[in-house]
């Protein structure tokens, strides 16, 4: 048992801000057959829009992933984990079975997303475009899309079907069996390579992709890999730039009045009140502690340890994590709504600039420069109010990064892909089970989710993981 994030669903609409304004695009392309539709600037954006869209499906940043990338690390836990059907708890109890709803919506709005990237990609280089600026930019914002959506299922599921051409049917993914992970990640380097030559520095409606987000999301890939100085190179461009900073205060930064301000690198959109309170997420209703607030339901909590990691002098504690009046950590990066309780308007941010500090902070630290990693390292804790860390030595300073990782950005999905690209997962949660006594022993099998059932029994070439 142990660990929060957030988000809601549209089929076919894109929230984007302008200036301080949240502007809500709906396109009903999803009901206009393929053959007859993106013929025209017009249709290819409404496209593009629903791809973003989808985004905000609970199987993706609407409620599920968030939860399927944290709860099963020390980060946070299933407060009830027999409430719906127990999807949450086996998560948080490594006992989730192959037909887990959230472990198979996972996976059919990934490819649900990608078939959608696919379709404009094949597409927008035949289609007339005012300007030949807008057309790259939207052209690399499907591959950022398709690449974040490809490096999610496979640290996830491992081995996946590798699809870049156009279908109009996600069931027609059905007979490509698995292609090895070293080719995915190859497709996801790709992606973003072109991406980034691709995308503006600035993009004028917050919630589109820009060049920093692919840079950003590529030094990932590559600390993922161990290739350092690539990731290195990518992370100092992002610095360097100019177009986003830490924040003073911590309590601004996930702030409803301040979203998409400029430690925001990429996020997705959400809305409180809008069309009929059908545009805000689920995910503040569903994190929140039992009995806090209406149908509360307690999935994905912080860990009481994990509150306890925050000294008395931290800025962040009580603003990214606080505590109900009975001792219940919670994750307070998530706003209450304004109108119903399932439709909360905070964003749910992908990328920030912290984590761009702390990846560099790694990197240098892996590279034996200590003099820069402990720079970067200390403006985290010095915008936390912490005096700078003493660690001195690489070993202590892996340790300390890891640290301020799990405090600066819990609730964001995080953690549980930094155990298992560290090699730690299993000495940490098996330390963790143990401390909490909690009868439970992780295997090499319990580092991936299992594949959808209903993926195995349709698709004869696909094969389960191990242990499952």
């Amino acid at each position: 048992m142990k660990k929060i994030v957030i988000l809601s669903s549209v089929l076919a609409s894109l929230l984007v801000m302008s200036s301080c304004e949240k502007q809500l695009f709906q396109n009903p392309a999803t009901s206009k057959e393929l053959g007859n539709f993106l013929q025209n600037e017009i249709e290819t954006e409404e496209y593009v829009n629903a791809t973003y869209a989808n985004l905000q499906s609970d199987g993706l940043y609407g409620l599920y992933l968030p939860a399927l990338i944290e709860i099963p690390s020390d980060n946070t836990y299933d407060e009830v984990p027999a409430n719906d059907n127990g999807m949450y708890g086996q998560l948080d109890q490594f006992t989730a079975i192959a037909g887990n709803t959230i472990v198979t919506e996972v996976w059919r709005q990934s490819y649900r997303t990608i078939q959608r990237a696919n379709v404009v990609l094949n597409r927008i280089g035949q289609i007339p475009y005012a300007t030949e600026a807008t057309r790259q930019s939207r052209t690399g914002e499907m591959k950022f899309l398709r690449a974040l959506m490809y490096f999610n299922l496979v640290r996830l599921y491992g081995d996946v079907p590798l699809v870049t051409e156009e279908t109009e049917n996600p069931n027609e993914y059905f007979g490509q069996g698995r292609t090895a992970s070293a080719q995915i990640y190859e497709q996801i380097r790709k992606d973003l390579t072109e991406a980034i030559v691709a995308l503006p520095a600035v993009n004028t409606q917050a919630g589109r992709v820009r060049k920093s987000a692919a840079q950003t999301l590529l030094a990932k890939v590559y600390l993922t890999a161990k290739r350092y100085t690539e990731a290195k190179t990518l992370l100092e461009s992002v610095v360097n730039d100019g177009q986003h900073q830490l924040l003073t205060n911590p309590a601004d930064v996930f702030s409803l009045s301040n979203e998409n301000n400029r430690e925001i690198i990429f996020a997705v959109q959400f809305a409180s009140g809008v069309n009929g309170n059908t545009e805000g997420s689920t995910m503040y209703q569903q994190y929140a502690p039992s009995g806090t607030v209406s149908g509360a339901k307690g999935h994905n909590l912080p860990t009481k340890s994990l509150y306890a990691l925050y000294s008395s002098s931290d800025k962040r504690k009580g603003v990214y994590v606080g505590v109900t009046t009975s001792g219940i950590p919670w994750c307070k990066k998530l706003s209450a709504p304004t109108t119903v309780i399932t439709d909360g308007g905070s964003d749910i941010v992908v990328l920030r600039y912290a984590d761009v500090i702390l990846m560099s902070s790694e990197i240098e630290n892996e590279l034996g420069n200590i003099s820069t990693a402990l720079t970067y390292l200390n403006q985290i804790r010095t915008r936390a109010g912490l005096a700078a860390t003493s660690a001195s030595t690489q070993t202590e300073l892996r340790e300390a990064i890891a640290l301020e990782r799990q405090l600066e950005l819990v609730g964001e999905g995080h953690r549980w892909f930094d155990l298992i690209r560290t090699g730690t997962a299993l000495t940490v949660m098996n330390q963790w089970f143990k401390a909490n006594n909690i009868l439970t022993t992780l295997t090499s099998n319990n580092l991936l989710m299992p594949i959808p059932q209903s993926q195995v029994d349709t698709d004869p070439a696909i094969k389960q993981n191990e242990g499952y």
